[in-house]
């Protein structure tokens, strides 16, 4: 499997990024997001996925480690492949779509262009399963344990968590920028931008 892929952005267009590696135009689907930060540097790395299928090979590509974490999340849900994943990344932003997933907010998700509501339902109920699978075997740090930490604290650190950020480095950032923050969907956005 190709990790990332690093070099020079050739071209870039709606959904699509051209890399040049090495003499080699390297042809990547991507999101609005990413597509937003390819746009502003000359040279990138996108971390990738390469979907295999009878009818052809593509890669999809993410500018962060997190866009492609939950990527891989939402096509683990049943009814959703790699195309409809990436709709769905384009249509909400990354922080919006976590606090919905961890609030269990349905009627929100099924407004994002691609998603339905029997849709949201199963996103909500498979990816919610799996998180908890996933904490479930972890220890409990002294931090997460301490009486003083709040709901929002402890769904932004949940929210952090299931995009496959360390328990100490989550807690620690929304711990950092908790003050700062009037809703859990703005503490999420601040504690990723602090990591």
């Amino acid at each position: 499997m190709i990790n990332y892929i690093e070099g020079q952005v050739a071209e870039y267009g709606e959904g699509y990024v051209i890399i040049d590696n090495g003499g080699m135009g390297y042809e990547i689907n991507i999101s609005s997001t990413t597509l937003a930060k390819v746009s502003e540097v000359p040279f990138a790395r996108i971390y990738t996925y390469l979907a295999v299928r009878e009818d052809g090979v593509t890669l999809y590509g993410f500018y962060t480690k997190e866009e492609k974490n939950m990527f891989l999340k939402l096509i683990s849900v049943g009814g959703i492949g790699p195309k409809g994943a990436l709709t769905i990344l384009s249509g909400v932003e990354l922080t919006s779509l976590i606090s919905c997933i961890v609030l269990g907010d349905t009627k929100t998700l099924s407004k994002v262009k691609g998603i339905g509501k029997k849709t949201a339902e199963r996103i909500v109920l498979e990816l919610k399963e799996s998180i908890h699978a996933e904490l479930a075997d972890l220890p409990l740090t002294e931090e997460e344990t301490a009486p003083t930490m709040s709901k929002d604290v402890e769904d932004a650190v949940f929210a952090l968590r299931g995009l496959g950020i360390g328990r100490n480095e989550a807690v620690k950032a929304v711990q950092a920028c908790k003050g700062q923050a009037t809703s859990l969907e703005q503490l999420i956005k601040l504690a990723l931008r602090m990591l």
